[in-house]
């Protein structure tokens, strides 16, 4: 596959026909590669999304792609842990970026890092620790050529149905080489200024993106509580703020899954 606009981001590009997860191909040879380097194919067999969901990705359709980050400061030092969590966000804005120049009006981002279309889904990210704590894999699916009687749920869309018109490689290195350029960008800028997302610019990005924000949401939290409230804003670690319906109370959400109520 001929990728000439990612491959001129990527510190590596290594195009697989066929794999059961690009993330898992990253964290299991992460010690050996290089900072950026790239894991891509059409046809993802094991894909996972967030809270331990299945990808559902058919053949030659859909884009899967991961990227491997090691963030240091300015000085050297690595990023630590506790300030990782802005990175899913960066990644969640560039996509949305990527996919905006393709499709024009009516794409935003729904926290932390799904990409929607007119309120239905076309990309979704999934960011996952390095075994050794010192980087993170960033992994992305995009829906390219799904015809609409194909779709995994009737809240997904594709890029072909909004009128894109590039179709196989051409279609990926558009979608990819985007993505790859506006994340190198705002990663770079994140982390020129100690991870700071407010002095970055990249907070004001995300919520200049970021559909969440404003609306009346459901929330499901890991250990299973669900959360009903308005999406207030985001913190300064990146995480959700609610303002909980029953008694007005703002809860901080680091993790979870979210939906507009609005769209039910």
């Amino acid at each position: 596959m001929h990728l000439p606009r990612s491959s001129a981001v990527a510190t590596e590009l290594i195009v697989l026909d066929r794999t059961g997860s690009t993330n898992d191909v990253l964290l299991g040879g992460a010690a050996e590669l290089p900072e950026f380097a790239v894991v891509l194919t059409t046809d993802q067999t094991a894909g996972r999304g967030r809270m331990g969901r299945q990808w559902v990705a058919p053949p030659g359709q859909t884009l899967a792609a991961s990227v491997l980050l090691r963030p240091r400061l300015p000085a050297g030092e690595p990023l630590s842990l506790e300030r990782y969590g802005w990175l899913p966000l960066l990644a969640g804005a560039a996509m949305t970026r990527a996919v905006s120049a393709l499709v024009g009006d009516g794409v935003g981002l729904k926290w932390p890092n799904d990409v929607q279309i007119d309120g239905r889904k076309v990309s979704g990210l999934l960011a996952e620790l390095l075994p050794a704590g010192d980087g993170v894999v960033i992994g992305s699916g995009v829906n390219l050529e799904i015809p609409a009687d194909a779709l995994p749920t009737p809240t997904s869309t594709s890029l072909t149905l909004h009128g894109v018109r590039e179709r196989g490689a051409d279609l990926v290195d558009a979608v990819l080489g985007a993505y790859l350029e506006s994340l190198r960008r705002l990663y770079s800028e994140l982390l020129e200024v100690g991870a700071d997302a407010s002095a970055s610019g990249l907070a004001g990005e995300v919520e200049e993106l970021c559909t969440t924000l404003g609306r009346e949401v459901r929330v499901e939290l890991p250990g299973g509580d669900r959360l009903f409230g308005t999406a207030v804003g985001i913190d300064g670690t990146g995480r959700l703020q609610v303002k909980r319906s029953s008694d007005g109370r703002l809860v901080a959400v680091a993790a979870g899954d979210v939906t507009h109520l609005r769209y039910e």
